[in-house]
């Protein structure tokens, strides 16, 4: 194989993009052999965009079983994300899901041990570009050096996205539990929650949370504030919305070492700060004799140049290739690791459900027990089920 020939199933807003700069030839190990689409109007962009270059197919079971494709990429809305790359696994596809893995970690569980026992040669991979980020590498870089020390906290307020009524209102399933399986979280914050505990390092082991809904017409929260627990003792909050005007987007991460911040709203405003002690927190604290004595600190601001962020967006062409880019190179063997496996899709979504069960319940829940997957499930279908009778508030 040359080259990977790739299919997408979806093709609106973020899988067109995708299909886009495949055909365009931004991936130099990629070519776009097909797509797919249940929407009329998305068939017939396609066909004028890419002409008889690429076969359109108005249902993936067609598409993955043609022949044409070694390997999809999967952008349709959240509840097929699993079905669909369970089908292409059967089939023996290279299989790029788009975030989320999935809304239930029930499905998502099923689908990885699937892929784990039954297809350990077909790479299996999740589109998460946030990893990519320049940003968040140097600050996994810092923690993975040591520098940081242990962590001792992590607290994100990221509701800076802001969706007035008008966006909820455009689709039927927009704001629903059954047409999304969430509000911000699902929608919005998935990959904050996935760096959130990838940069932790540790899994969560307690969450306590409160998940509502704010001056929206909608099912589904758009508000939420939780606290947890990893399992290496440190804690965390994590804050988000999409009802406040103006938002926030600030990382802070506190260690042994010092503490790191991160914040800005865009590629052009991103920085970092790593206030660095000179000594670890605990050893300062043991040979200081000084009454009220801090431990003295430098700070190391990383800030990319225009330059090099004017490269990751027109000449890498942003984030997302990038990651696609790795995916095929993994595929013909000239990479050995996925930015993003499939099975690292659990841990966010695990904090995402388990915000949501502690929140309907009202009291603290633990990710890791045995009965969590269940309850999270039976308590998403009663939402579900009152969907059915009852209209959007």
């Amino acid at each position: 194989m040359d080259k990977v020939r790739y299919g997408i199933v979806g093709i609106g807003k973020q899988g067109s993009g995708y299909a886009s700069k495949l055909f365009a030839g931004m991936d130099k190990n990629a070519v776009l052999t097909a797509v797919c689409d249940t929407a009329e109007d998305r068939r017939e962009w396609a066909k004028q965009k890419f002409g008889d270059k690429v076969k359109v197919f108005d249902d993936y079971e067609k598409m993955l079983t043609s022949g044409l494709i070694d390997a999809v990429i999967v952008d349709t809305p959240h509840y097929a994300h699993p079905v669909i790359a369970k089908r292409a696994l059967e089939l023996n596809i290279h299989t790029l899901s788009d975030k989320p893995a999935g809304v239930y970690t029930k499905a998502v569980r099923e689908v990885a041990e699937y892929a784990e026992k039954e297809r350990p040669q077909i790479k299996f991979g999740l589109l998460y570009n946030q990893r990519t980020s320049k940003i968040y590498k140097a600050a996994k870089a810092i923690i993975d050096s040591g520098e940081l020390g242990n962590i001792k906290r992590i607290v994100w307020i990221i509701t800076n996205w802001y969706r007035p009524q008008a966006y909820y209102s455009q689709g039927g399933w927009r704001g629903t539990w059954a047409g999304e399986g969430g509000g911000v979280l699902i929608n919005q914050d998935p990959h904050q929650l996935d760096l959130f505990t990838w940069l932790a390092g540790s899994k969560i082991t307690s969450v306590n949370a409160i998940a509502k809904t704010v001056g929206r017409k909608i099912n589904v929260e758009n508000d939420v504030t939780a606290m947890c627990t990893f399992e290496n003792g440190a804690t965390g909050v994590f804050i988000t919305s999409t009802h406040d005007a103006p938002g926030t987007n600030r990382l802070e991460i506190s260690g042994e070492g010092g503490k790191m911040v991160i914040s800005g709203s865009n590629d052009f405003s991103m920085k970092l700060e790593f206030t660095k002690l000179e000594m670890l927190e605990p050893e300062f604290s043991k040979v200081n004799k000084v009454f009220m004595g801090k431990p003295k600190s430098k700070t190391i601001k990383v800030k990319f140049t225009l330059g090099e962020i004017i490269k990751g967006l027109l000449i890498d062409k942003g984030q997302h290739i990038n990651v696609i880019r790795n995916f095929s190179s993994v595929v013909l063997g000239k990479e050995d690791k996925l930015i993003g496996k499939y099975e690292e899709g659990l841990n966010g979504l695990s904090f995402s459900n388990a915000i949501h069960l502690s929140s309907w319940l009202g009291k603290a829940v633990n990710p890791n027990d045995k009965k969590f997957e269940d309850m999270y499930y039976a308590e998403l279908q009663k939402r579900i089920e009152e969907e059915k009778t009852n209209s959007i508030k």
